[in-house]
């Protein structure tokens, strides 16, 4: 419990800056699953989404606790109607707030006012582990609040709970982003419950008919369950939105607009050939 405290007592921030620098070195270092220029560059386009993130959540992290904390006072959700073991209720939490997100993601790619910000995301056609910072800050914030707080609503979760979830979850968003070779044995042991970085890297392909699958961010079981698990090898997966497939497009100011900027998706021919054949 003490250790669970301390971790818990840790920046999150922190915590994923630490594992992108042991990440990104190791990308450097290594031999990549994809190979690309001008990594300096790309580090610190991603970067500046983290700084204005981390800006910006100094205000938004006090909504975010404060809601929880009320409904946790008025005991509001299903947990409140039984009593848990800690442990039980971490697990369940775990659960739950995955659960959450993969609907979240997946509203994410189906509204089109809410996919202009998330494909500032997908557009990255040279990922690599510092991509995990590359999220339209609207978006995060959106996301970052709403999703915890829908979830502690419904389900009577706890800032105790919510902080270990986030706890568990920045090291897969991490690894799965990373720009590492990963075995494929993977997808046939973990892959079978986990979203390995493999099967991440498939929701980040071109194709819209891979786009928009594989949703999950701890539990690819969701995609399994409910229909949107998709496969290929990860070496025949080409990163990014062809929208977005220019340098100027790349920089963290056109990003930044680009929400507000129409900008037509181009692989809707793609999907519809697919839909043809399936």
């Amino acid at each position: 419990m003490q250790a669970l405290d301390y971790l818990l007592s840790i920046d999150i921030n922190y915590i994923a800056i630490g594992l992108i620098a042991v990440f990104f070195t190791l990308e450097q270092i290594l031999s990549t699953q994809f190979s690309f220029r001008d990594r300096g560059k790309h580090f610190w386009n991603s970067f500046l989404f983290q700084i204005v993130f981390f800006a910006g959540n100094l205000f938004w992290a006090g909504v975010t606790v404060f809601s929880i904390e009320w409904l946790n006072q008025h005991e509001i959700g299903l947990f409140y109607l039984i009593d848990l073991p800690l442990w039980l209720k971490l697990i369940l939490g775990i659960l739950l707030l995955d659960l959450s997100t993969y609907w979240f993601h997946r509203l994410s790619h189906r509204v089109p006012v809410i996919w202009r910000f998330h494909r500032v995301h997908h557009s990255d056609t040279t990922m690599d582990s510092s991509s995990y910072f590359r999220a339209h800050p609207i978006e995060v914030l959106f996301w970052f609040g709403s999703t915890p707080i829908v979830a502690a609503g419904i389900f009577g979760l706890d800032l105790m709970v919510i902080g270990f979830y986030f706890l568990v979850l920045t090291p897969f968003l991490v690894l799965e982003h990373s720009n590492l070779r990963f075995p494929a044995w993977l997808e046939k042991t973990f892959g079978l419950i986990f979203t390995t970085p493999n099967l991440h890297k498939i929701h980040h392909d071109q194709d819209q008919h891979y786009t928009d699958s594989n949703y999950a961010d701890i539990f690819i079981l969701w995609d399994r369950i409910f229909g949107t698990y998709k496969y290929k090898p990860a070496d025949q997966v080409k990163l990014g939105l062809k929208e977005f497939d220019e340098d100027r497009k790349q920089t963290f100011w056109y990003l930044v607009r680009s929400p507000f900027i129409r900008i037509e998706r181009t692989e809707k021919e793609n999907l519809i050939s697919h839909n043809r054949h399936s």
